[in-house]
């Protein structure tokens, strides 16, 4: 049976006051001590009174998220893996979510009455946007958040986190031109969210500054599923000129475009080359694919634990964190890109 406050500082020999105090990391308790009293919460199952904890401290030891219901988003496997992230580093410190489903007309609604609940102690935001009104709107409120990803348009004058998907992009169709591919595809995720946006742009430099240009034809913007990435790959190979290469904006929808480039009696890394962004999704590891891929590579799941880890050291006042950091891709070669094929 788990024991209570009382039985817990009397194993340790402590006050109350001092355990209590330990567990909500007040600063005047030594890092030995905490280390004490952690190590008996393990032993024993300890787990806090909430809401005596509530009134000790005003803190709810919860973070609050708006979870968009629209087609495909509530399915996508990309914001399951960065919440695996979230959820990993929450359990560290025993922090609760408090994750509210909201239709996207709703959603500024939905985060006024969470951060007026008084039941959440910060709020994260995803899904990103061009000029992202949600951004004014929590700034409005005054309850910490964190976002994941970077608005277009906007002063940056706002605590996130995001990949560089411009250099990123960029990096990767650098890389095709340099083995002579001119034609090159992109199947990118929806053409309103921020990451899509930017990672177009990083294409269209490295085109540019080769005096090339992408055919608009040749560029196809869906939900980031293996069934549109089969749709979007198959009419680019019936074109009057195909593609030579393509990128992808998820190793899901190089899925399917591997399955409609395999259909065509294509050989990946000699006919047509691939290279697709990598979130390090567990159940799709590029290296396992037929022919491996070459992939930009940025964990979502370290990105949601990163969060968690910002927030949570906000509300306990523990750390100190940047307030805004863009990390890089990293561009890993494999056997699905080669030299553009001599007509």
């Amino acid at each position: 049976m788990a024991v209570n406050l009382k039985q817990l500082a009397e194993l340790l020999g402590l006050s109350q006051t001092t355990v209590s105090r330990a567990l909500n990391g007040y600063p005047e308790v030594n890092a030995e001590t905490r280390q004490r009293v952690l190590q008996a919460v393990r032993e024993t199952g300890y787990r806090p009174n909430r809401a005596a904890q509530r009134l000790a401290t005003g803190k709810a030891y919860s973070i609050g998220m708006v979870m968009p219901i629209a087609p495909g988003i509530d399915s996508d496997v990309h914001f399951g893996e960065f919440l695996a992230g979230l959820a990993e580093e929450a359990v560290k410190h025993d922090f609760h979510f408090v994750l509210n489903p909201s239709a996207p007309e709703d959603e500024e609604v939905t985060f006024r009455r969470l951060a007026a609940s008084g039941n959440v102690d910060a709020l994260f935001l995803a899904y990103m946007r061009a000029n992202d009104p949600r951004i004014a709107m929590l700034k409005s409120l005054s309850i910490p958040f964190v976002v994941h990803g970077r608005s277009i348009g906007e002063s940056r004058d706002y605590p996130f986190l995001d990949i560089d998907n411009t250099s990123a992009f960029y990096d990767a169709t650098r890389l095709l031109i340099q083995l002579g591919h001119q034609r090159i595809a992109l199947i990118n995720g929806p053409e309103y969210l921020a990451f899509s946006i930017r990672r177009k742009k990083g294409m269209l430099r490295a085109l540019a500054e080769h005096g090339l240009s992408l055919d608009e034809a040749l560029v196809q913007h869906s939900l980031m599923t293996d069934e549109h990435g089969y749709r979007s790959m198959q009419p680019f190979l019936q074109h009057a000129q195909p593609p030579t290469a393509v990128l992808c904006s998820s190793t899901v929808l190089a899925l399917g475009a591997v399955r409609a480039i395999n259909q065509a009696g294509l050989k990946i890394g000699e006919d047509i080359s691939l290279i697709a962004h990598d979130d390090v999704l567990p159940m799709l590891k590029p290296e396992n694919f037929s022919i491996p891929l070459t992939t930009t590579r940025s964990s979502l799941r370290a990105a949601g634990a990163r969060i968690a880890t910002r927030l949570i050291g906000g509300i306990l006042k523990r750390g100190d964190y940047p307030e805004q950091e863009l990390w890089r891709a990293e561009l890993i070669v494999r056997a699905s890109t080669g030299p553009a094929p001599q007509k």
